[in-house]
């Protein structure tokens, strides 16, 4: 298991790097620079990875305290790893299909801090998922099962879900990077 915290850690802290690599030398303005209105900017699709990473925060909790209620659904094995496999072939980055959010996961939930220290906020953010990776890899080994925090009746393996979340963190490079070409 530790491998695959290390992985995921890996993963983050790569991803973090690249946006960092990628958009520090851009000001305010041209972080939330849209190409048209129905294309996020690069603001927005690091917004929208706060959101929705923080959104398992709660779960990741009650994982972590013992306190984590598998959902009805998530008693449906072949279901639930059915689920997770189809998930996360959409959210990969060379998948061209455009997938619109959900609007709890919308970019204009988030409010934390000003809009310059935008970038600053994604690394602090992307250390404190990580710091919750090595806490969960008990609940991993046992194959916990989780629901989304958006639906209630999608249910994952936690292994897989974490695949997601990185995975999906790619994909969202990947565009902000179209976005500022």
């Amino acid at each position: 298991m530790t491998n695959k915290i290390d992985y995921w850690q890996n993963s983050l802290a790569t991803t973090t790097q690249d946006f960092l690599s990628a958009f520090q030398h851009l000001d305010t303005e041209q972080l939330y620079q849209k190409p048209n209105a129905d294309t996020w900017s690069i603001a927005e699709n690091i917004q929208h990875l706060i959101v929705i990473n923080s959104s398992y925060f709660p779960i990741f909790k009650k994982v972590i305290e013992g306190t984590y209620q598998k959902p009805f659904i998530g008693k449906i094995g072949f279901l639930n790893k059915a689920i997770g496999k189809m998930i996360l072939k959409s959210v990969t980055p060379d998948n061209p299909k455009k997938i619109k959010t959900i609007p709890v996961w919308n970019p204009a939930k988030y409010h934390s801090v000003k809009n310059e220290d935008l970038l600053k906020a994604f690394e602090a953010h992307q250390t404190a998922f990580s710091e919750w990776l090595p806490q969960l890899g008990p609940a991993i080994e046992q194959g916990q099962v989780i629901q989304s925090p958006a639906n209630k009746l999608i249910a994952y393996p936690l292994e897989t879900a974490l695949d997601i979340i990185t995975t999906h963190e790619r994909r969202h490079l990947e565009q902000a990077k179209r976005v500022s070409l």
